[in-house]
């Protein structure tokens, strides 16, 4: 019997198969192939950048790429250092463990994570009060992948401990459609030219947006259409969902409007627009503001976060000509 198309996965397998991050990916390529050449494993490797952008999968494309056995976790699953050190002694040679935003990890855990990086060595404690001892166990030799969305969280000793650093972008219109072309194959989904470039300019530069946004155009297509995605039918399947011609969805423009006309454009601070909006703090600065200062529909300053001309002109709203705003003209 023929597979179900949805169980194959929409991430890529192989570096050949990856899309975008040229600069990263073929870095990572050759520090594989060398590490694989000496039959050492990789040095310990730091990927940071917006969400979405494909972190866990270049991370998995290195456990492939070395043959190695990939053991993923994240920063705040770890709350206590006997964690961790149960993670880290079930690990075999050459295994790469992949922690997502590693700089959620509370310091004591982070410490651990200091000997075992440099010497492939933990110190445990053994038996409690003034019994206790502390004993050093052999681990062996693995490599860390660190993801982030906050680089700047990541502290100065932890990072020095990274041999490489990688910089994760958003994509550019034509990378996004090569990979609605290639996850719609994977989908069994038609997609004309013109569905591919609707879904590829509305997706935010990012992946994961792509495939979530096909997937439901795909829905849209099969129940309202003809199940082929036209530039026509994505069009209307996105305004639906409310995502414009941008890739800006109504949580994007909530903020844009609260930034406008509750606060005249800015400057305000982060946790009065978390407060405005009813979001964590979090969740503004990792997930909705890179987009919008990617657009340049936003700005972080010194006194706060402040709407450029260009958001206005975008929602159709009249720039203040008084007041904070008057530094854009």
């Amino acid at each position: 019997m023929r597979p179900d198309p949805e169980d194959e996965t929409l991430r890529p397998a192989r570096f050949d198969d990856f899309v975008g991050q040229e600069q990263a990916r073929e870095n990572l390529r050759l520090f594989v192939q060398a590490a694989v050449k000496r039959a050492e494993p990789l040095d310990h490797t730091l990927l940071y950048g917006p969400p979405g952008l494909g972190k866990t999968t270049l991370a998995l494309l290195v456990a492939n790429e070395m043959g190695a056995r990939a053991k993923l976790t994240t920063g705040p699953v770890i709350e206590r250092k006997d964690e961790l050190a149960a993670i880290l002694t079930d690990l075999n040679e050459g295994d790469v463990l992949f922690i997502d935003e590693i700089h959620r990890l509370s310091r004591l855990v982070e410490e651990l994570l200091y000997p075992a990086m440099e010497d492939f060595k933990i110190d445990v404690m053994i038996g409690e009060g003034p019994h206790a001892k502390s004993i050093r166990l052999d681990l062996p030799r693995f490599t860390l992948v660190g993801a982030t969305t906050r680089l700047g969280m990541v502290t100065g000793p932890l990072r020095s401990r990274f041999g490489i650093v990688e910089r994760l972008d958003f994509y550019g219109v034509e990378e996004m459609e090569a990979i609605v072309r290639r996850s719609a194959r994977i989908l069994n989904v038609q997609v004309d030219d013109g569905g591919r470039r609707q879904i590829a300019e509305r997706a935010r530069g990012t992946p994961r947006f792509a495939n979530r946004m096909l997937r439901r155009v795909r829905d849209y297509a099969q129940v309202r259409a003809d199940g082929i995605v036209s530039a026509g039918v994505a069009d209307e399947a996105l305004t639906m969902f409310g995502i414009d011609h941008l890739g800006l969805d109504p949580t994007d423009t909530n903020y844009l409007r609260a930034l406008m006309e509750k606060f005249g454009g800015g400057p305000v601070g982060l946790n009065t627009m978390a407060v405005a909006l009813s979001e964590d703090e979090d969740t503004l600065q990792d997930v909705i503001e890179p987009f919008l200062i990617q657009v340049g529909f936003l700005n972080r300053t010194p006194r706060g976060r402040m709407a450029t001309p260009q958001a206005y002109a975008h929602l159709g709203l009249d720039l203040p000509r008084n007041g904070a705003q008057q530094e854009f003209l």
